[in-house]
């Protein structure tokens, strides 16, 4: 089966073009810093389009990268919002723009987004810099004959970058603290899972998650200080298996999908330690080992599921469903 990677960077189609819709300059900083479509960027899109990967690290295309590919002079906000929404709701070879992207790394999955977030990412990043790779320009500019033939402007990534790596996480508020440590942790994961699909096939990563996921989540609880763990109320490896309190959460953010709202971090304070919750999703990629057997998942899949995990109880679902949740422990 054909590989795929969370492409969620065309959620960038975004414009340099000054016109009303855009800040005064006065007020730009102010508005980056507390615009709600800055934080739904990070946290749905920096997963696999990190503006502090490595050139060889990246596992999708940066933001600024998709930014620039849909730059165009005429290109209005509306404009934008609209192609977002087509794209992410027909993630096909014929609608893609990124050709090189989708050859590299695959065609991204389809995620059904509320409209409401996809409108404020879109217009966070039509009207505000973003963050871009260290290595970025002097790549961009070797592909695109040092930048000749395309618009240039304010909003396109130039002046003061932060970098996301250097970001002190004990500064941020509870909730985001936690997420960032998951996301973290996500992108680990999904780095070398779909190194796996993409140089070894679906089979191989089912083998990879077996052995090597647990140990790999443990390692960055090492690194981030935390105690960082994905249960679910449906386990594949009853490692994983959420207990009630757990269960509790997991409903809470299943009506979240039910309602079409953005989920937000559940965070519960014990003396010194932390507990913050954040939902996992389903994705069209999650659906190759997840999905309804012999529908979504092949034959050959489903035979080593039931030979890897004889008890597993993580199939049968579609995209956009919560299968679990991330449970991330800190001190204060």
């Amino acid at each position: 089966m054909k590989h795929y990677i969370l492409i969620l960077a065309v959620l960038g189609f975004f414009s340099c073009k000054k016109n009303e819709n855009r800040p005064s300059y006065s007020s730009k900083k102010e508005v980056q810093i507390t615009h709600p479509g800055k934080k739904l960027l990070e946290n749905n899109c920096y997963v696999c389009h990190s503006p502090t990967a490595s050139e060889s690290d990246r596992i999708g295309p940066p933001m600024i990268a998709v930014k620039k590919h849909y730059i165009s002079k005429n290109t209005t906000k509306q404009a934008f919002v609209n192609a977002m929404q087509n794209w992410i709701e027909n993630p096909t070879q014929e609608n893609a723009k990124m050709y090189g992207a989708v050859k590299k790394f695959g065609l991204m999955p389809k995620q059904p987004f509320p409209k409401e977030t996809i409108k404020q990412i879109a217009d966070y990043m039509f009207n505000n810099e973003i963050e871009k790779p260290a290595w970025f320009e002097n790549h961009y500019n070797k592909e695109r004959g040092n930048g000749n033939g395309m618009h240039k402007g304010k909003g396109n990534g130039k002046g003061k970058q932060r970098q996301q790596a250097n970001t002190n996480f004990k500064e941020l508020p509870y909730g985001e603290r936690g997420v960032k440590y998951a996301l973290a942790t996500k992108q680990v994961l999904g780095k070398n899972l779909m190194s796996k699909i993409q140089k070894e096939g679906t089979l191989a990563a089912l083998e990879f998650c077996n052995i090597k996921a647990l140990p790999l989540t443990d390692s960055m609880s090492v690194v981030q200080n935390a105690t960082i763990k994905r249960v679910s109320d449906k386990p594949r490896n009853s490692s994983n298996k959420a207990n009630d309190e757990e269960v509790k959460y997991i409903n809470i953010f299943k009506n979240d999908v039910v309602n079409n709202t953005e989920s937000k971090p559940i965070v519960k304070e014990i003396a010194e330690i932390v507990n913050v919750y954040y939902p996992i999703k389903t994705n069209s990629m999650c659906l190759q080992c997840h999905g309804k057997p012999t529908f979504n998942i092949t034959p050959d899949t489903f035979t080593l599921i039931n030979k890897l995990y004889p008890k597993d109880k993580a199939v049968g679902y579609n995209i956009n469903e919560v299968r679990g949740i991330w449970n991330v422990s800190y001190t204060k």
